[in-house]
């Protein structure tokens, strides 16, 4: 019989993590049949797609995009009674996937939880549910371990994806020139993040920030990257310049950036570019927030290192008065700036020391019995 997996990744980030599982699943058992819901990167990671990803964040956002979700919702189960995968490997996309990995249970099914909600951030009550519809969770950052003791669940620490990912040989000057920008100046990268609603909530901002940056650093050269799909809502100013499907590259470059809180945060730390993180939500979303999440940073970096590395405005903080002012700390305080490229070194440290996805295709293909050897 042929082995089969399916995989649901809910989001962009997580259909990532999936295409790179897919790649690893693929170069152990290359007659792995692999399906699920993701999006062009697992389908041409040799993934069939039942269903796309749907790329919401926030409650208010999410109530919007009901509808689809239910619909993608129906053709998972149908998949998993139809095909009967050997296991389901779930990504985040926690709502979602915890009701679809108590489909997979109940029709006997093994489920891997891949990649932890926000647990230690809000609903701790989660865990449990993790824990009874899943035969193990792999995370990516090692705190959470911590989260799953007790649960009888087990739980392991894999790293993160995006180490896969960030293998930057060029040096600025050959980076500036494959983007077109000016091999001379100094780059400063504004990240709005990849959702269309986060990009429509931060380009305001990003567009003030802009205007203070060009008229008060005119030295630096201005760089916006997108992901190949996104689109802004509006132009900007000829003086921006907008790259896309080059993220990592702008970044490398850049003398400084600002960063949408999210996983862009992680990479730009192991890039080793110093940064500044924002983030706005609805105001609906934020209220919720506010009752709910009890952490005291949200950036990656500063849960990590467990301290602000990294400046973090969020909401009523995100002006542009307040993040040109870090921005411009960064470049011209060579004392401030040292101290947190010296700290950004330790999170690459921390997760260069590991190999996710063969690890993580090695776990589930061990819980699948596709491998008797396979300790998992």
């Amino acid at each position: 019989m042929p082995k089969k997996m399916m995989i649901s990744a809910g989001e962009a980030s997580g259909e990532l993590y999936g295409a790179l599982l897919c790649k690893a699943v693929k170069k152990r058992w290359p007659d792995a049949e692999i399906f699920g819901i993701g999006g062009p990167q697992m389908e041409s990671a040799g993934a069939e797609l039942i269903a796309r990803i749907t790329s919401v964040i926030g409650i208010a956002e999410a109530v919007k995009h009901l509808g689809k979700i239910r619909k993608k919702f129906i053709k998972a189960t149908d998949a998993l009674r139809q095909r009967k995968p050997d296991i389901l490997v779930v990504i985040d996309y926690p709502d979602f996937n915890l009701a679809l990995a108590k489909k997979a249970k109940a029709a006997g099914i093994p489920v891997l939880y891949y990649v932890s909600p926000q647990v230690w951030a809000w609903r701790k009550g989660r865990v449990r549910k993790i824990a009874s519809f899943s035969d193990k969770i792999a995370v990516l950052f090692p705190f959470e371990t911590e989260y799953y003791k007790g649960s009888g669940l087990e739980c392991e620490f894999v790293g993160h994806p995006v180490t896969e990912t960030l293998t930057m040989e060029e040096n600025r000057h050959e980076l500036k020139t494959r983007l077109g920008l000016d091999p001379a100046k100094p780059v400063i990268a504004l990240l709005p993040g990849s959702r269309p609603d986060e990009i429509k909530r931060h380009m305001p901002i990003i567009k003030e920030v802009a205007e203070r940056i060009h008229n008060e650093l005119p030295e630096l050269q201005i760089a916006i990257p997108l992901t190949a799909s996104s689109e802004l809502p509006d132009n900007v100013k000829s003086y921006v310049k907008i790259i896309k499907d080059r993220t990592r590259e702008v970044v490398a470059c850049s003398e400084a950036a600002l960063v949408a809180s999210g996983t862009a945060t992680l990479e730009t730390a192991i890039l080793g570019t110093p940064m500044a993180v924002f983030y706005v939500l609805s105001p609906f979303s934020y209220m919720i927030a506010k009752l709910l999440v009890k952490v005291k940073y949200i950036s990656l970096v500063n849960l990590l290192l467990g301290k602000e590395a990294v400046k973090e405005m969020i909401q009523k903080e995100a002006t542009s008065d307040n993040i040109f002012t870090e921005l411009r700390k960064i470049i011209s305080d060579s004392s401030y700036r040292n101290g947190m490229i010296s700290n950004l070194k330790k999170i690459k440290e921390l997760m260069a020391v590991k190999r996710p996805s063969e690890r993580v295709a090695e776990i589930a293909g061990g819980i699948a019995g596709w491998n008797n050897t396979s300790a998992y």
